[in-house]
């Protein structure tokens, strides 16, 4: 099987608050240890990627974090500029195709044309028409669930509905792109935890039946470890009602049935996420620390390897 990071563009994907960014910055980080030069692309959200790798805010411009590493955070209304810049070439060809209001108004009227905007551009990136393409690898930090499957819809729905023409023909190139297991893969992001695995089965489903993309990789982020034997468990969940109440043990077997009560939805969600998604699973632990640094990014970064 090819590993992960030799597809050239990889969407990650999940429900919002499974560490999207986070996991999208430690695949950026192993590719570019890799020596693959690499382009982490976020949609026009609450920018926190510089926090997590110490560097400047980011902005709409590409900046470089790392070596072999840049990063941007697209904004719509400047991403479509920049993409029609990169289709036409020529400055003067865009103000005459771009901002004519025949074309202006169509534009507007064409379902999803922001989040295309942004989903070309990264495209464009890894596979522009004619030419090189400017990275290797281009890895889209989608938005959560819902937004992100609207957002990868959106090549399907130009197809279906604008003229044979340049925007029709770009959008036919990502399409065959994505479905493409060779060249493109999603990045499923969840916690073990009950409603993000439900809500990731129903992503899967949704991604590889509706959209016919392959699943790269099924990423379990901030999984606890096992502080107890399931024959362990019982004992412990039964415990602190045999305890009077004024034991001084009495907080410490709450604080044990709770752990254990934590990790059976653990153990569970895991098996659950198993019997539905068959893709290479990669476990990213919690990491207990009271601030987040670089080191951290870093250390998830070589799960990835």
């Amino acid at each position: 099987m090819a590993h992960l990071l030799d597809r050239k563009f990889l969407i990650v994907v999940g429900k919002g608050g499974v560490g999207k960014t986070t996991v999208s910055a430690a695949l950026g980080l192993e590719a570019a240890r890799r020596g693959k030069r690499t382009l982490i692309c976020m949609t026009n959200v609450k920018e926190r990627l510089s926090y997590m790798l110490n560097v400047p805010p980011i902005g709409s411009e590409i900046v470089r974090v790392a070596p072999n590493l840049d990063v941007v955070n697209m904004d719509p209304k400047v991403a479509l500029e920049e993409y029609g810049l990169m289709i036409l070439k020529v400055r003067a060809l865009y103000k005459a195709v771009f901002e004519n209001r025949v074309v202006r108004n169509f534009l507007r009227g064409t379902p999803g044309i922001e989040a295309w905007s942004m989903l070309g551009k990264a495209f464009f990136h890894v596979s522009p028409p004619s030419g090189p393409p400017d990275y290797d690898l281009v890895i889209l930090d989608a938005p959560a669930t819902g937004h992100g499957l609207e957002m990868l819809r959106v090549p399907r729905v130009i197809h279906d509905v604008a003229p044979p023409g340049l925007l029709r023909k770009e959008a036919d190139r990502a399409l065959e792109m994505f479905r493409d297991p060779r060249q493109a893969g999603a990045v499923l992001v969840t916690l073990p935890e009950d409603m993000p695995a439900n809500e990731t089965i129903e992503l899967h489903k949704a991604l590889v039946t509706e959209l016919q993309m392959s699943i790269g990789a099924l990423v379990v982020n901030r999984k606890l470890p096992y502080l107890f034997e399931l024959s362990e468990a019982q004992a412990l969940l039964t415990l602190p009602g045999k305890l009077a109440a004024e034991s001084p043990s009495k907080t410490l077997a709450r604080a044990g049935r709770a752990r254990v009560l934590r990790e059976q939805v653990q153990r569970d969600s895991l098996a659950k996420l198993e019997a539905a998604i068959k893709a290479q699973r990669i476990e990213l632990p919690h990491l207990f620390a009271a601030e987040w640094t670089r080191e951290h990014v870093e250390s998830l970064s070589h799960a990835f390897g």
